[in-house]
C-alpha cells in the first residue's frame, strides 16, 4: 500500500549542481511522494532486526538520497551504494537497510533528501524528509500479530506520512525537563566608513534580499509561539545600530524597491506581546552599536557602543533593550565584565565550548575540534563526568550537559578586585545545525534528546538548575534565515513542544527568573567567539590573521585604532565641548566594527579603519594640537590588549594540517600610544606569589600600507621559560606622567 507524505518546497523544479558547479542533467526533486516499508519484521535469534528494504519515490531525481535508522538512541545513515534508482518510470529509490542494528521493538525511519549535491552549500530548506516507522517482535508475537489481524484485512507493509503522528509521546523521566531558547542575530555594517550616504545596486540587493529577514519573519515565529499555547516561549534577537540605521533610510528615501517603508512596524507591534511571567515574548538584546569585538576595544568604549544602540532600540522599536547582552561574534573575555556592569548589563551569552575547556582533564578532541588544546592557566574549574559525543550533526568535541546551564563567571582585575556576571550558554554544535534551517534541518527530538538522556544517565539532573541554552545564529543568512525557518519549520517546531513534555522553549528572562543562578559560586571561561569564526579561538585569530608575517592588514588596523582611541579619548577628557569631537567619536566607533577585520586581504575592507581615523585627525587636528601645546594632557597612555606567541608555549602549535609541538620560548605582543609620547613600558609577570618587572621593547609605529596619519607603536618582551601558571598585565606611562594598567592576562609557560 502507498500513500502521499513529504513536504512541498519552495526549491522545487530548479536544477541542481554537482561539486564541479555543472549543471545536472536532472529535474530535481520537490518533495518525497510515497514511502514503503514492511510494518512488522521478525527479529533474529539475538532479538535484533533482519535487512530490510525501504522503498520510495519523489516527484523528481533525488541529488542525495538518505534514510536515517533511529534507534537504541542513535542513528544509522544508509547512503551512498546502499541506495538504488530502480528503472521504474516514477524517480524511485531502494535503501537496503543492515541487519543487527537494533534490539528495540520499533525503528524509527527518516527518509530524506538533499536538492544540491553540494552537501557543504545546502540550506535547511533543501534537504526534504519524510517518517515512517517499522515494529520488531519475535517470531511468536509475530505469529500472532498475524492471527489477529487476518480478519481485518492488515496489509504487511506500511506508509507513514511526515507528520510524526505515529510515533509515541516521548516520556518525561523522574521530572527532569531540558530548557532551551532561539537567539537570532540582524546585522549589516557600513560599507564605508566615512560615507554613510554611500550606496550602490549591491547593497540595494544584499538588503532587498532580506526584506522579511528585517521585518515580519521574526514576528511570525513568535505568534506561532503565541497560539500554540507554549507559556514561556520566545526569542531574543540582536540588531546592530548601523544596521538599523541603513533600513531606516532605506524606508525613507524608497532603497530596495520600497520594501523598507514602516519596517519596524511589525516588530515594534510584536515587541508588546508578552510571555506568562510579563517578559517580552522578543527580546531585543543589549548589543554594541557598531559591532565591536567587545574584548578588543577599551571599557569606556564598550560602555559607550551599549548605550548608544539602547537608546536607538528605544527610538526605533518603543520598548527597552534587554539587560542581557549578545556580544558581537559571540566573542567573550572575563576581563570585559567590569565594563559590562558599567553599562548595565545583568547576563551575558557566551559559546558553550569555552566552558567545556575551562574543565580539568577535559576530553580534547584534537584537530577536528578545530581549536588548539585549551592552555592550562585557563583549566580552573572541577572535571566532570558527563561527557557527550553528539550524533547526527557536526561536533567536533564532546559537549558537557551539566554545564549547559546560565552560571555566574568572574574575573579578578590587576588589583584584585573581583566582578562577576551571569554566563548564560549558546550551544555551539546544536546552534550550528539550528542555523541549516530549524526543526526538520535539526532533528531536535532526536538531538536534544541525546542531551536529556545524557542528563539521565549520569544523574546530573538539578531542578533548582535544570539544563538551558541558546541556538544561536544569524537571523539573515542561510537556512537559519530562510523564511521556512521562521514559518513552516518553527510550526513543526512548536507542533512537536505540545507533544513532547521533556523540552520547554523559553526566554532567557523567564528562565532566570524560574532557576537564577547561584550567586556564591562562581567559574571561570576561556575566552573566545563562535565557531563561525575560524572556530572562535581564545585568542581571536580570526582578528589577527597573517599575525606572525612581517605585515599584517589585522595588526596595522589594530595600531591604527588604537592610536585614535588615545586621541578621541585624550580630546573627551580635556575638551569635551570641542564642536568637532561628537563626528569624531562617530567616526571611533564606527571604525571599531569587527567586520573591517573578517575579510583580510580585501583592501575595501582593510582600509576602512585607516579611513576613518584619517577623517577623525582631520575633525579635531586644530583641538589636538592645542591640547599637546598646552601640555594640559591628563589621559594615560592607550594599550591594546596584549597577546602571546605561540599561543601554548611548551604545548602545542598548528602545523601543516596537524599539530605540532610549540616552541617554550614564548613572546608578548601589544600597541601603545599617546597623544603626548610613551616613556614606559612594562610587562609585569605574577607567579608563585611573586611578581616580575620587563621592560618592553619598542619597535616603533607598526609598519602601515593604508596611508594612516597615525600609528600606535609596537612592543615585545620575551617571556621566561618554564614559569607555569602565571598572570600578566602591561603598565604604561606617558611623558606627562600619565599611567595605566592593562587588564590581567593569564597564561601557562611550560
Amino acid at each position: 500500500m502507498w500513500a502521499g507524505v513529504g513536504k512541498q518546497n519552495q526549491f522545487g523544479g530548479s536544477r541542481a549542481c554537482g561539486p564541479s558547479g555543472k549543471a545536472l542533467a536532472m529535474e530535481v526533486f520537490a518533495r518525497i511522494v510515497r514511502v514503503q516499508v514492511p510494518e512488522v519484521l521478525e527479529a533474529d535469534s539475538e532479538g535484533r532486526n533482519p535487512p530490510f528494504e525501504v522503498q520510495f519515490i519523489a516527484d523528481g531525481d533525488i541529488p542525495f538520497p538518505q534514510v536515517v535508522v533511529h534507534a537504541n538512541g542513535q542513528a544509522h545513515c544508509v547512503n551512498g551504494a546502499a541506495i538504488r534508482r530502480t528503472k521504474a518510470p516514477e524517480p524511485t529509490y531502494v535503501a537496503n537497510v543492515p541487519g543487527g542494528l537494533t534490539h528495540t521493538s520499533e525503528i524509527h525511519l527518516q527518509i530524506e533528501g538533499c536538492q544540491r549535491l553540494d552537501l557543504q552549500r545546502a540550506t535547511g530548506d533543501e534537504w526534504i524528509k519524510a517518517f515512517a516507522v517499522v515494529r520488531v517482535v519475535a517470531k511468536a508475537d509475530l505469529v500472532s500479530s498475524a492471527s489477529s489481524n487476518s480478519n481485518s484485512n492488515a496489509n504487511p507493509s506500511s506508509s507513514l506520512s511526515s507528520s510524526g503522528k505515529n510515533t509515541p509521546p516521548a516520556t518525561q523521566l523522574g521530572g527532569v525537563k531540558l530548557y532551551f531558547g532561539i537567539h537570532k542575530h540582524m546585522h549589516q555594517p557600513y560599507y564605508n566608513t566615512t560615507d554613510r550616504s554611500y550606496w550602490d545596486g549591491e547593497k540595494d540587493g544584499i538588503f532587498g534580499a532580506r526584506g522579511g529577514n528585517y521585518t515580519d519573519y521574526i514576528p511570525a515565529a513568535v505568534r506561532q509561539y503565541v497560539q500554540g499555547g507554549l507559556p514561556h516561549a520566545g526569542l531574543s534577537t540582536s540588531w546592530s545600530g548601523s544596521l538599523i540605521e541603513q533600513l531606516d533610510r532605506c524606508g525613507a528615501e524608497g532603497l530596495c524597491g520600497g520594501r523598507f517603508l514602516r519596517w519596524s512596524a511589525p516588530l515594534s507591534e510584536i515587541a508588546n506581546e508578552k510571555t506568562a511571567l510579563g517578559h517580552p515574548r522578543v527580546d531585543f538584546s543589549a548589543f554594541g552599536f557598531f559591532h565591536p569585538l567587545m574584548p578588543l576595544i577599551p571599557t569606556r568604549d564598550i560602555v559607550k557602543q551599549i548605550q548608544w544602540h539602547r537608546g536607538l532600540i528605544r527610538r526605533t522599536f518603543g520598548v527597552e533593550a534587554s539587560r542581557i547582552l549578545f556580544p558581537p561574534e559571540t566573542a567573550f573575555h572575563v576581563r570585559i565584565i567590569p565594563a559590562l556592569i558599567e553599562a548595565g548589563i545583568d547576563a551575558v551569552i557566551y559559546d558553550s565550548i569555552h566552558r567545556f575547556r575551562t574543565c580539568e582533564a577535559y576530553p580534547y578532541a584534537g584537530t577536528g575540534e578545530g581549536l588548539l588544546p585549551p592552555n592550562r592557566a585557563e583549566q580552573v574549574n572541577p572535571p566532570v563526568n558527563d561527557w557527550l559525543q553528539l550524533r547526527n550533526i557536526w561536533a567536533g568535541s564532546k559537549i558537557s550537559p551539566s554545564l549547559l546551564r546560565p552560571e555566574y563567571v568572574e574575573y579578578v582585575d590587576v588589583d584584585g578586585q573581583r566582578s562577576k556576571i551571569i554566563a548564560v550558554p549558546a550551544e555551539r554544535y546544536i546552534g550550528n545545525e539550528d542555523a541549516r534551517g530549524g526543526f526538520g534541518a535539526l532533528l531536535y527530538p532526536e538531538v536534544l534528546g541525546q542531551v536529556y538522556d545524557r542528563v539521565v544517565e549520569s544523574g546530573t539532573f538539578d531542578p533548582q538548575h535544570p539544563p538551558f541554552f541558546l541556538l544561536h545564529s544569524d537571523g539573515d543568512n542561510h537556512g537559519g534565515g530562510a523564511d521556512s525557518y521562521y514559518k513552516h519549520n518553527t510550526g513543526r517546531l512548536v507542533e512537536w513542544l505540545r507533544q513532547d513534555p521533556r523540552f520547554e522553549l523559553t526566554t532567557v528572562p523567564d528562565y532566570l527568573t524560574r532557576f537564577p543562578p547561584d550567586a556564591s559560586k562562581a567559574v571561570h571561561i576561556e575566552p573566545g567567539s563562535w565557531s563561525g569564526a575560524d572556530n572562535g579561538d581564545p585568542q581571536f585569530m580570526k582578528w589577527f590573521s597573517r599575525y606572525n608575517e612581517p605585515y599584517s592588514p589585522d595588526l596595522n588596523s589594530w595600531a591604527v585604532l588604537t592610536a585614535f582611541q588615545n586621541v578621541v579619548h585624550a580630546l573627551e577628557d580635556r575638551t569635551p565641548e570641542l564642536p568637532s569631537l561628537g563626528e569624531a567619536v562617530r567616526l571611533l566607533l564606527t571604525a571599531e566594527t569587527s567586520c573591517y577585520w573578517y575579510w583580510t586581504g580585501q583592501n575595501v575592507w582593510d582600509e576602512q579603519v585607516t579611513r576613518a581615523a584619517n577623517r577623525g585627525l582631520e575633525l579635531v587636528r586644530a583641538g589636538l594640537d592645542a591640547l599637546t601645546g598646552s601640555g594640559t594632557d591628563r589621559t594615560a597612555p592607550t594599550i591594546f590588549p596584549p597577546w602571546v606567541t605561540p599561543e601554548n608555549p611548551g604545548g602545542q602549535r598548528w602545523g601543516r594540517g596537524s599539530l605540532e609541538p610549540a616552541p617554550r620560548e614564548g613572546v608578548a605582543h601589544t600597541f601603545v600610544s599617546d597623544v603626548s609620547g610613551i616613556k614606559t613600558v612594562e610587562l609585569v609577570l605574577r607567579t608563585g606569589g611573586r611578581e616580575k618587572v620587563v621592560a618592553m621593547h619598542d619597535h616603533g609605529p607598526y609598519p602601515c600600507e593604508t596611508g594612516a596619519a597615525l600609528t600606535a607603536h609596537y612592543f615585545t618582551a620575551a617571556l621566561p621559560v618554564g614559569a607555569g601558571d602565571v598572570r600578566y598585565f602591561v603598565r604604561a606611562v606617558d611623558q606627562r606622567g600619565n599611567a595605566t594598567k592593562s587588564a590581567l592576562e593569564r597564561v601557562f609557560l611550560a
